[in-house]
């Protein structure tokens, strides 16, 4: 949410504007400005949340994928070991049931760690689909909050040409519409 730091002043402005105004029309403008003003500082702040929440979860899924490589290269590592000891076991002689031991000890921690791995790579998934959702939800807030903004500025031209209905009655209709797009990004 990047706004202008005078935009506060702005709206003041067209509040004070309305105050000293004789036409009932220029207050009403005038407070759907400020309404829509708070909604749309609201949905950015929305858009803001959703947009940390995204790489947040982006940044958990690669961290998950690394651990899940980790295991992999783990899992090969015993691999290795259990051929070598196999190999050493066929061999025969004095030490073959400890290298038979080994084997099966190597073995079994490469099945533990071909579990750990795709248990990880399960949950970096998981993260990599929030960060979709989250995305998604970011994107709408943006045109949401776009649409807010745009409602603002219409709403404007209907005080600065002297009481025009249309270019209030398009604020509107952009509110209600900016609105409804916010909400419909959580409820999809």
């Amino acid at each position: 949410m990047d706004d202008a730091p005078t935009e506060a002043y702005e709206h003041t402005e067209h509040a004070q504007h309305a105050a000293h105004s004789t036409d009932r029309f220029v207050p009403r403008v005038a407070m759907t400005i400020a309404i829509l003003a708070v909604l749309a500082a609201s949905v950015g702040s929305l858009e803001t949340i959703e947009s940390g929440a995204a790489a947040g979860a982006k940044t958990e899924s690669v961290l998950f994928q690394n651990k899940a490589t980790d295991n992999w290269n783990f899992f090969e590592a015993k691999s290795l070991k259990k051929n070598m000891y196999e190999i050493a076991e066929a061999g025969g002689g004095p030490k073959a049931d400890a290298f038979r031991a080994q084997a099966a000890s190597n073995e079994a921690d490469s099945v533990q760690a071909q579990k750990t791995a795709k248990d990880f790579e399960a949950r970096s998934d998981a993260a990599l689909r929030e960060a979709e959702r989250h995305e998604a939800r970011h994107h709408l807030l943006t045109i949401a909050t776009t649409m807010l903004h745009i409602a603002i500025a219409v709403a404007t031209i209907a005080i600065i040409t002297g009481g025009r209905r249309w270019p209030w009655y398009a604020s509107l209709a952009l509110g209600v519409v900016g609105t409804i797009v916010a909400g419909a990004s959580y409820v999809a």
